[in-house]
């Protein structure tokens, strides 16, 4: 594959369930689409191939190169020279101490074009929440906590790596954007409450923050155990303008052109990146 400053990008727009094997096959079909709409880069959301319905359930404990949905992903990858984003899975962490709860990484993988694993990345905000009042949500229960950002290069540059509560933290975003990132991944599941009220305007806040185009494929509809997921996966341009946008409850697929050239344009018309200035706060003022 030829470098080239426009990328043809797809989200992948899913209803993840507890069953892999029924979410490896739908992710398929929907992969396949994007590909023969002639996408070079395919983006699925958070929980990509597995999605708990209820406190019982648990992720079989795969290693990243034993998952099978990062075995289809590379499959696909290699045979038709597409990179691809897999929002995440989830992989057994070590435990702290002997007889400690089992944890695991909620984990992006990216795979190149070869077919290869590019990068991982362990999701680092966790979302512990109420939700609308009565929905009580401890992802650091049985998640780990990362501890490292993650970019990777690709032919149109680098890919800042998060994971849906991630958006909610900007100067995560800041500091890829200034240590190279020119395209931001958010992958998501994103709880209906919440995505109503803040997730357009979270992802057009940190594109425009960072003058960079954001992929934000999201699960949607509804999920075992009576989860509901919002849907409205999009597609964001560096001036915060949406090039693409998902229905709320179905799954599909996202395809929009990138003009990669838009950021550095963006970035000298609005240098905001490069106008941090060190402050003094008073003495009762601490953080």
């Amino acid at each position: 594959m030829h470098s080239s400053s426009i990328l043809r990008a797809a989200c992948i727009q899913l209803t993840a369930t507890n069953d892999m094997d029924a979410n490896c096959a739908h992710a398929e079909g929907l992969m396949r689409q994007a590909i023969a709409q002639g996408a070079r880069f395919l983006a699925l959301p958070e929980n990509a191939f597995f999605m708990r319905g209820s406190d019982k359930d648990a992720p079989a404990p795969y290693t990243v190169e034993e998952h099978p949905g990062v075995r289809l992903c590379q499959s696909l990858a290699k045979a038709h020279g597409v990179w691809v984003l897999i929002g995440s899975i989830f992989v057994p962490a070590p435990p702290h101490y002997d007889g400690a709860p089992p944890k695991w990484f909620n984990r992006t993988v990216v795979i190149n074009a070869a077919g290869e694993i590019a990068a991982l990345y362990d999701k680092i905000h966790l979302f512990d929440a109420m939700v609308g009042g009565d929905q009580h949500y401890r992802e650091s229960d049985r998640i780990q906590y990362g501890e490292h950002l993650a970019q990777v290069p690709t032919p149109w540059g680098r890919m800042g790596l998060t994971i849906c509560y991630d958006m909610r933290f900007p100067h995560l975003y800041r500091d890829l954007a200034k240590a190279g990132a020119t395209l931001f991944a958010a992958p998501a599941a994103f709880t209906y409450v919440t995505g109503k009220a803040h997730w357009h305007v979270l992802l057009r806040a940190r594109a425009i923050e960072t003058g960079s185009f954001i992929l934000a494929p999201g699960q949607c509809g509804h999920h075992p155990g009576g989860r509901r997921t919002y849907g409205h996966s999009l597609i964001v341009g560096p001036w915060g303008d949406i090039l693409a946008e998902a229905s709320e409850e179905t799954p599909e697929v996202l395809v929009a052109d990138l003009d990669m050239a838009q950021v550095a344009q963006m970035r000298r018309d609005l240098p905001c990146l490069q106008h941090d200035r060190a402050y003094k706060t008073t003495e009762d003022f601490s953080i």
